[in-house]
């Protein structure tokens, strides 16, 4: 399960591509509303028996180490002894500092780090408020936090020039010691319209163009040996090969849970884009209040809303008619409603991309190290350690 929190919707920097409307708010958190937040999350049965705090805005480090010692504290004195709490952060870096990476240390905290690549394909789109690039600041809290030993993973966008230059985003990362990356597709959400989906026509199609990137980038990441993890392969893999009879859960279509939770207390579920947005048919997708609603009440909002009645008609036509269902499940639900007009559609650019392509190119690798392991057999005696599911989908080449 996953607690998706917005300390403050505020962000000090202003990314082209950003979709959040109120990223100008400096309103942060109550410690009053963690308390409440917390208390009905624990105290509901809710919860698995590990859960994931997302701090996620905006930016997270807008608000004060102070308010994360104080809310840290108190979850932990919430904390039931079955369950175990994992803290998280996404973050663009720029005001990392020592101080920060000891509280990173302190509280085991997993750090991802906004980064879109080498300077001019970062600056292209984020942004400060007076329109200059972000890259230095970036790569200034990057370096902090290896100078410290704060393990993170980087994200970036993958947008209409970076989708062609596999080997230079590789390069970058392999050059600034970055060996844990996952790649985000640039979406059309809110106002911004990404020029993934409004150009190349005359070229090859998109699915087309990101398979092309992503099994570049994969094969020759495994090749380097200084790459430990690709999320878009990494996380599709178990999903692909697990044990017979256990279903894909997809946490973006099951009520609560994701529970996605504003400064002030207010609710969403499903996809934690929704967070913020509004609509015609659907008003602002909250589903109510954590200071005054307990999360039973807002569950019974949740299983009674349209939103979740149009979100499971997506589920069943997806489930009807897709034959990737077994390992997305449906895939996002923002997605369907951004791209198609509606919840109840099923595929979608942002889920061929970001579902499709890497199940397409763990298959063909699967594929061809069989062949590989059909012609060994075929001249040499058979082989008393054949690979596991995890390693016959890698490429040959791949990390030890």
């Amino acid at each position: 399960s996953m607690v998706v929190v917005q300390p403050t919707g505020f962000c000090n920097i202003d990314c082209i591509y950003c979709y959040l409307p109120d990223r100008s708010n400096k309103h942060v958190m109550e410690q009053s509303t963690v308390t409440r937040l917390f208390s009905e999350v624990f105290g509901s049965g809710w919860c698995d028996t590990q859960i994931i705090v997302l701090w996620h805005a905006g930016e997270p480090l807008a608000a004060p180490i102070s308010f994360y010692r104080e809310a840290f504290a108190t979850i932990e004195r919430l904390r039931p002894p079955s369950v175990t709490v994992k803290h998280s952060f996404q973050t663009n870096a720029t005001l990392i500092n020592d101080a920060w990476c000891k509280f990173f240390l302190e509280c085991d905290v997993g750090i991802g780090v906004s980064i879109d690549g080498w300077r001019e394909a970062h600056d292209a789109k984020r942004k400060t408020r007076s329109g200059k690039g972000t890259f230095d600041k970036t790569l200034a809290g990057v370096r902090c936090l290896q100078a410290n030993g704060v393990p993170f993973h980087a994200l970036s966008v993958v947008s209409n020039e970076t989708i062609a230059k596999p080997d230079e985003l590789l390069d970058f990362y392999i050059s600034e010691g970055i060996d844990k990356v996952c790649f985000n597709v640039e979406e059309s959400e809110g106002s911004y319209v990404s020029d993934l989906f409004t150009t190349g026509s005359e070229g090859p199609d998109l699915r087309t163009r990101f398979a092309t990137f992503l099994r570049r980038f994969w094969h020759r990441a495994r090749a380097s040996g200084k790459v430990q993890f690709v999320r878009e392969i990494d996380h599709t893999l178990p999903r692909i090969f697990r044990p017979d009879g256990e279903p894909a859960r997809n946490i973006q279509t099951e009520p609560l849970a994701m529970v996605n939770v504003d400064s002030y207390g207010n609710v969403s579920s499903f996809s934690p884009e929704l967070l913020g947005m509004k609509n015609k048919e659907y008003g602002d997708f909250l589903l109510g209040n954590i200071n005054v609603d307990s999360l039973a009440d807002i569950h019974e909002a949740c299983v009674r809303s349209a939103l979740y009645r149009d979100i499971q008609i997506g589920v069943r036509a997806c489930k009807a008619s897709c034959e990737y269902f077994a390992v997305c499940g449906a895939g996002a639900p923002v997605n369907k409603l951004f791209e198609n007009g509606s919840f109840t559609g099923t595929t979608t650019s942002f889920c061929t991309l970001t579902q499709m392509v890497p199940t397409d190119l763990i298959l063909e690798a699967y594929d061809r190290l069989e062949e590989d392991w059909a012609a060994h057999d075929a001249n040499q005696a058979v082989p008393t350690n054949p690979p596991t599911a995890t390693e016959a989908a890698a490429p040959s080449s791949r990390m030890p």
